[in-house]
């Protein structure tokens, strides 16, 4: 795991793109897996400016996205579909048939066989991740196993008390307790990982993501054994780290 401690979440947010738009300008056709949530929305500003100021195409881009809630439509403003497009899409030219979000509509069971064999279809070059402050990425939870595919996930309390802080203006009455996740394995397919973690609320997740023992009561530590997985982590993120 290469890790790239940096002084706050703007350097942060500044090198993920940059290795981000390696990737698109390096191979026009990329599968990119894309995450939602508070720490990367910096990260697609800097993409959409990019694409403003120099060009930088994304009309034969394909995007898989980690999760989405399940009991929203795609309509909905915490819906992670809306997210990905009021913070990334909309300006962009990229082809909205090559954007993909599980959906959070229908029969939760059949939409995970359905993403899983779109993944499966499709071979992510580079994934993006967040993690959160119990060490889930996606909506992979503390006791997720590492083989795991695309599948449904009860939110945990913790999971649902950040989420109704951060986005449902702390009310914890609406979010909803599902959702549709890609599994560890899923993650793990991916060519590249990348992963962003900022703020001291992160830092003894960051620890036992690269540091400590591997265990599935912290998912994120699977990423241990990625071959070219990049930790990009603030000052305050990696305070608990040994080896920086």
């Amino acid at each position: 795991m290469k890790v790239i401690v940096v002084k706050n979440y703007e350097e942060a947010s500044q090198k993920a793109c940059e290795i981000m738009l390696d990737i698109v300008k390096s191979n026009p056709q990329a599968n990119l897996g894309l995450a939602t949530g508070s720490t990367p929305v910096r990260m697609y500003e800097l993409m959409r400016e990019d694409h403003k100021k120099n060009g930088t195409s994304y009309k034969d881009i394909k995007t898989f996205n980690l999760d989405e809630y399940f009991g929203l439509d795609q309509s909905h403003p915490q819906s992670y579909h809306y997210f990905m497009c009021h913070n990334l899409f909309n300006e962009l030219d990229i082809n909205m048939e090559n954007v993909h979000v599980p959906k959070g509509q229908g029969n939760i069971d059949e939409e995970c066989e359905s993403y899983n064999k779109l993944l499966q279809e499709n071979p992510i070059d580079i994934q993006l991740l967040g993690i959160g402050s119990n060490g889930h990425i996606g909506f992979n939870e503390p006791g997720t196993p590492f083989d795991s595919v695309t599948h449904k996930v009860d939110l945990k309390q913790s999971t649902i008390e950040d989420n109704a802080r951060l986005f449902f203006d702390g009310k914890i009455e609406d979010v909803p307790t599902q959702a549709v996740s890609m599994g560890i394995a899923n993650i793990m397919a991916a060519k590249k990982v990348l992963l962003i973690a900022c703020g001291e609320g992160k830092a003894k997740a960051v620890y036992g993501m690269a540091e400590a023992p591997k265990t599935i009561d912290l998912p994120a530590s699977a990423l241990q054994d990625h071959p070219d997985c990049i930790l990009i982590a603030d000052e305050a993120a990696a305070s608990l780290l040994k080896n920086k």
